[in-house]
């Protein structure tokens, strides 16, 4: 029986690169999306040709009643995942923290961050060791920003993104008896429709230019990093930030 996988904001960039690459190395794949439907459909067909299961779920991460149904509906349909991809994430836009507005810097740490949390806990209590499971891996997706800061663009998606790189090795070492590995690919910009929608249009070109490979990352840079880190080839890692992100 195939291995499950969750992938969280999977319909486009990162998720759905690893969504795609996740069901080439065998796993059925269960694509989280939030809003945009089509997209999600569309991952959902890519997967399936590569002889897999796949099914989309509509669930904000945000709300840990919508987290647990999206692991019910995965449980119910594919099977208990042993594989989760914490990489739904939102910027909040560009702003300085005296500009910084409720609202955002609210949503951006209920996604980033209380979102994370609640899909570990979900993913947890079905891989434990401890309670019936045959363990698994959560590899988190955080960034750059969460060493660098982001200074007068976005210091409150910085700071979300250094609390993942925290809850990673704090939790890498807490369920290590129980099975589970836990990991985090922190990547460099990467051209995804995050920056031209909420970001800095113009950061893929600016990394190009500071970066020794002359070039920002790709979704699938990014993807082969999750799914090394879910592979038994790194059965010996846990509590590893992985930096992917072109030697920035």
């Amino acid at each position: 029986m195939a291995e499950v996988a969750i992938i969280t904001g999977a319909g486009r960039g990162i998720g759905a690169a690893t969504a795609v690459l996740a069901a080439r190395q065998g796993y059925d794949i269960c694509i989280n999306y939030v809003s945009d439907e089509k997209s999600a459909s569309r991952v959902v067909k890519d997967c399936i040709k590569s002889g897999v299961r796949a099914i989309a779920v509509k669930a904000d991460i945000a709300s840990s009643a919508e987290v647990d149904r999206l692991f019910e509906a995965c449980v119910r349909q594919l099977g208990a995942p042993t594989l989760l991809v914490n990489n739904a994430g939102i910027i909040g836009g560009v702003t300085t923290v005296e500009a910084l507005s409720d609202a955002v810097l609210q949503r951006v740490f209920e996604v980033n961050v209380f979102g994370a949390f609640y899909c570990a806990r979900a993913a947890i209590r079905g891989m434990s060791t401890q309670t019936g499971g045959k363990g698994g891996v959560i590899v988190n997706i955080s960034s750059l920003a969460a060493t660098l800061g982001s200074p007068g663009e976005y210091v409150h998606y910085a700071a979300s993104k250094a609390a993942i790189d925290a809850m990673t090795i704090g939790l890498s070492k807490e369920v290590g008896r129980h099975g589970i590995r836990v990991n985090a690919v922190q990547a460099g910009t990467v051209e995804t429709d995050i920056h031209r929608t909420e970001g800095n249009p113009h950061r893929p070109v600016q990394t190009a230019k500071a970066s020794p490979l002359g070039r920002a990352g790709t979704p699938k840079d990014i993807a082969e990093a999750v799914l090394w880190l879910a592979s038994e080839k790194a059965g010996y890692a846990t509590g590893t930030v992985l930096r992917v992100a072109g030697g920035l």
